[in-house]
């Protein structure tokens, strides 16, 4: 970018390639921030894709189905505390490396994410999963809680890519 100048070089594309994007990655986050990272996809994914399935179980006609052994239903939320439970035993007993590994992250915010979908089943609320009464409401506040999280921790990676690409205005000199 020209100095002064608002408009971005004519030289890079206005999308980053993968490799800057690994580049920015590994140069802009420390370890635990790509930790957390992680765990914020994990959670966003996964509760994207838990209620894209459990709305279409409802709906009907797909070939997702409730998981039930002996005419008991196996919620959710049992394996996200599963999941939850293994990454608290890794960060008690495992090295730092695993720890820091980014499927720890994943699986974090995954079972996270199927904790959330049925806290109220939890709370002891009764099966309210699908009371018309602000399930869509709670359904659009995690997801935008989860894009958020999501859109923060990756904040160091998104402005170097900007910046790489002449795409943040430079303050003028005062000097």
């Amino acid at each position: 970018m020209a100095e002064g100048s608002d408009r971005p070089s004519k030289s890079k594309a206005a999308v980053p390639t993968p490799a800057e994007v690994r580049r920015a990655y590994r140069e802009e986050l420390e370890p635990q921030d790509r930790s957390v990272l992680w765990s914020w996809l994990g959670f966003s994914v996964t509760f994207g894709a838990v209620r894209a399935i459990t709305y279409s179980i409802r709906q009907g006609g797909t070939r997702f189905h409730n998981l039930s052994v002996g005419g008991v239903h196996f919620h959710h939320y049992m394996w996200g505390i599963g999941m939850v439970s293994a990454v608290g035993a890794l960060a008690v007993a495992g090295c730092e490396r695993k720890r820091r590994h980014p499927l720890t992250g994943v699986v974090y915010g995954s079972g996270l994410a199927l904790i959330v979908d049925e806290f109220a089943l939890l709370l002891d609320l009764k099966d309210v999963y699908w009371a018309k009464q602000g399930r869509l409401s709670v359904d659009l506040g995690v997801g935008m809680v989860a894009l958020g999280g999501t859109a923060l921790s990756s904040r160091a990676i998104l402005s170097r890519l900007a910046r790489d690409r002449g795409l943040t205005r430079r303050r003028p000199s005062t000097g």
